[in-house]
């Protein structure tokens, strides 16, 4: 019999905070991370603008000298991971660490690292190349260290699929647990890739918004002046646990994950299926293994990352999916595209939903598309007040990677 699964914990570094309580009234404020770049000189870039993380101060949340052998991707997920541990107030120690694991996902991992050990040794030669390049810049080293950091000695694995990274991470562990492989699993994603050579790949490949002159109007999710995606960075980490195992140490519980559901395009590089079938398949695997029907669903957070292509066809799978029945926005607009982490962020943005009964508006959908304005519903201009027991979240990744992860209010807390 399938183990249900709840989620206990959620810990976030953001670039609109490093709180849950931070990104969900940014959300509902419509208030904006995306600035201009920082971290670097980009004025010879095509697009200026990002999501950075703000006042991340690395030894508040890890180990100062753990931190310096750490990329900033890395840190972040040490730093989520240790606000869901301890929000969860779960307790790791002999008795129970071969029960506990770590699953985190990134879609490009430790490119800071990168960047800065090429240049020297491009500059200084192979023998001034740290010793830590390999360790730093690998994407598995984020569950690598958590589990060191907590003791975590249980199923322990990382998930590349770009943009679907770390929904897939999630399912995957729901998965481990479901079958009864863990109790616990420390899950997520974590990405830090505004980054010189980063942003150039993303802008030559015009992927990039480059409303330069206006950065927290940029992203502009279903709206038909949209120009590209902006890149955001951080990290979302979550508890989640089987239900009895939760229940008998008195964790509080966010919500429950009912549904997961994988597929792929099999169609482009980076560019989507233009009919949605691989985004439609998704969502339909997660219906059937939660056992509902599209009725059932009261909301969905979109993947929806303002490119042209990417939102006409998630639009057009939505349309089959749901019709105008369902309530359905984006918050990439506030928190950019977290790329490897962005799945995580918006199923914790479903959580909330649940709890608070709001759904939060897309911001910047002034003027929705005409092509697909009609045939879905989108929640824009400001939140709607609705009795959220279901929702869905969507995660789409170059390479045609697709993934959908279904959360509800767990009948135990209802």
């Amino acid at each position: 019999m399938n183990k249900r699964v709840v989620i206990t914990g959620v810990g976030i570094i953001s670039p609109v905070g490093h709180s849950v309580a931070e990104l969900w009234e940014a959300v509902c404020e419509g208030h904006s991370g995306i600035s201009h770049i920082t971290h670097f000189d980009a004025t010879d870039y095509t697009s200026h603008i990002a999501a950075e993380v703000k006042d991340f101060d690395a030894p508040r949340w890890i180990d100062a000298k753990l931190a310096k052998r750490c990329d900033r991707f890395t840190q972040f997920a040490l730093a989520a991971a240790g606000m869901a541990i301890a929000e969860a107030d779960l307790k790791i120690n002999e008795n129970n660490c071969h029960r506990v694991g770590v699953l985190i996902g990134s879609g490009i991992g430790g490119m800071e690292t990168w960047e800065e050990q090429h240049k020297i040794l491009l500059t200084k030669g192979p023998s001034r190349v740290s010793p830590f390049l390999v360790p730093m810049m690998i994407i598995n080293m984020a569950s690598g260290l958590v589990a060191m950091e907590t003791g975590a000695m249980g199923p322990n694995s990382a998930v590349v699929t770009a943009c679907a990274s770390s929904a897939h991470a999630i399912g995957d562990a729901y998965e481990i647990i479901k079958r009864g492989a863990a109790d616990v699993m420390i899950t997520g994603g974590s990405e830090a890739t505004v980054t010189p050579t980063a942003m150039a790949g993303f802008c030559q490949a015009r992927a990039l918004s480059t409303r330069n002159d206006q950065p927290q109007q940029a992203c502009r999710s279903f709206d038909r002046d949209r120009d590209g995606f902006v890149v955001g960075e951080g990290a979302t980490i979550m508890i989640i646990e089987e239900l009895e195992h939760a229940r008998q140490r008195g964790a509080s519980i966010w919500g429950e994950i009912v549904g997961y559901g994988m597929s792929s395009d099999a169609y482009h590089l980076t560019a989507p299926h233009p009919d949605g079938r691989g985004a439609y398949l998704a969502m339909q695997a997660a219906l059937d293994e939660a056992d509902l029907t599209p009725q059932d669903i009261d909301y969905v957070n979109a993947h929806a990352p303002a490119t042209v292509e990417g939102d006409a066809m998630e639009a057009q799978a939505l349309a089959n999916m749901f019709g105008d029945k369902v309530p359905i926005s984006s918050t990439k607009p506030i928190h950019g595209h977290q790329l490897g982490a962005a799945g995580a962020t918006e199923l914790t943005v479903c959580l909330l939903a649940i709890r608070e009964g709001l759904i939060p508006h897309t911001t910047n959908c002034d003027h929705p598309d005409e092509a697909f304005a009609d045939s879905i519903d989108i929640v824009r201009q400001q939140p709607r007040k609705a009795q959220v027991t279901t929702a869905m979240s969507n995660s789409f990744g170059f390479g045609g990677h697709n993934a959908t992860v279904i959360v509800t209010r767990c009948k135990e807390e209802a």
